[in-house]
């Protein structure tokens, strides 16, 4: 049994590193639908949901370090090796080479990037909310190469590959996740 961190304790930690009011929303974006997953495996939904509140600990202030600064920062404060490797494994084949093997490994991999393509498509709808959006407009944009250009759809892709499942269920599952904490990702109408 892995040594969990309090979820209160993850915050404290992302906030101490993390003071960009979208990066702190990203975070709780991959937190919220890491939980998501979680709970349609019936998994525990805070140890998921931490490795996603802390997998871009070191985003902001040591960009150029992404991934291997943060694995410092967790060694230090004496993390279970589950959220470190967790952390790793979303920047596999990016910035690092820890493939994700386990469940929670290949979700946070696979919708770190997915996040990012719906939160940008709900800033684009006139609603500005996630709680209307429909699988088929992420779809659209999805398609869309120039739309949210930095949104690297083949992790996506992997990703969805890896968890054996198709596109449109985790996009629908991700957008649910997100619609449990719309309010905190100031995506409610």
């Amino acid at each position: 049994m892995e040594k969990k961190l309090a979820r209160e304790e993850a915050w404290e930690l992302l906030t101490e590193y993390t003071e960009t009011p979208a990066l702190r929303k990203h975070a709780l974006a991959v937190e919220a639908v890491m939980a998501h997953f979680a709970r349609i495996d019936g998994e525990d939904e805070e140890i998921w949901g931490v490795a996603g509140l802390l997998h871009d600990l070191d985003y902001e202030k040591f960009p150029e370090e992404h991934c291997h600064k943060a694995e410092e920062i967790m060694r230090e404060r004496g993390l279970d090796e589950v959220y470190i490797r967790a952390m790793n494994c979303h920047g596999y084949g990016i910035c690092t080479d820890v493939k994700p093997q386990s469940k929670m490994e290949m979700v946070l991999y696979t919708i770190d990037e997915l996040t990012g393509l719906i939160n940008a498509t709900c800033l684009m709808r006139p609603s500005k909310s996630v709680l209307d959006l429909e699988v088929k407009s992420v779809k659209k944009k999805f398609k869309d190469k120039s739309f949210a250009a930095g949104v690297d759809r083949d992790t996506i892709r992997n990703g969805c590959e890896m968890l054996g499942m198709e596109l449109d269920e985790v996009i629908r599952e991700t957008i649910e996740g997100m619609k449990e904490r719309a309010a905190d990702l100031g995506l409610q109408r």
